[in-house]
């Protein structure tokens, strides 16, 4: 049951995010930045934990998870070591996806050279 719970619920976070590029007719960016933000603000409200928990990776693979990292590891870094942790907890939680994404997408543009 936690697979189709995970399918529902991350199936639901990318319909939302589909709306937003179809009905609202918002870009790339701006739905992203959307859904990041979402996660955010679930976060510092306490749902996005619990919403981990009941669908697992159906929560956790959407884009609103990185919104939820950046709160979350701000704000625990704030308690524990003051005001500089809200900038060094940003980085400490989300720095390995980040690295990751930004050197699979510099060997992707050594592979793939596009028309334009």
């Amino acid at each position: 049951m936690p697979y189709v719970w995970a399918f529902v619920v991350g199936g639901a976070i990318c319909v939302i995010g589909q709306l937003m590029f179809d009905v609202i007719k918002l870009t790339p960016a701006h739905t992203m930045a959307t859904l990041v933000v979402a996660g955010a603000v679930m976060d510092a409200f306490g749902w996005y934990d619990p919403l981990v928990e009941f669908a697992g990776a159906g929560a956790t693979v959407p884009i609103t998870s990185f919104g939820n990292s950046l709160v979350h590891g701000a704000l625990t870094e704030l308690t524990q070591v003051g005001g500089i942790g809200v900038i060094t907890g940003i980085f400490h939680v989300t720095s390995a996806g980040v690295s990751a994404a930004i050197i699979f997408s510099f060997l992707a543009a050594l592979v793939v050279r596009p028309k334009g």
